[in-house]
């Protein structure tokens, strides 16, 4: 049945949250013991999403430890999330540029530290 040219497969976007650990030139702030990000990525299905999504962060000098998925907006939609504008709209662009896109960074602290 295939005459060379593959179906391309549809992209979603999906949503990740990242657990970064510490690397030299990461870019977080002084004092954090790593960060959590919250991405948008496309791709044909989660896995892909992620595999993408850690190379990404990898290129960047970041140190990826973990990444847990909250599926596409129809998955999160389904689970009684609310889906605003803004993050619409990066899903969308998420989507358009076939990217992965990180809409938030939240840099961890040691807390026993003052």
């Amino acid at each position: 049945m295939s005459d060379g040219a593959k179906a391309k497969k549809p992209q979603h976007v999906y949503t990740l949250v990242v657990e970064l650990g510490r690397k030299t030139g990461d870019g977080l702030p002084d004092g954090a013991t790593g960060a959590a990000l919250m991405c948008y990525a496309s791709g044909v299905d989660e896995a892909e999403a992620v595999r993408e999504t850690v190379a990404i962060l990898k290129q960047a000098d970041m140190a990826p430890l973990d990444v847990t998925g909250y599926g596409t907006r129809e998955d999160r939609e389904a689970q009684g999330h609310e889906i605003g504008a803004d993050e619409a709209e990066l899903m969308q662009q998420a989507l358009d540029d076939n990217a992965v896109i990180v809409a938030q960074v939240t840099p961890h602290f040691d807390e026993r530290e003052s």
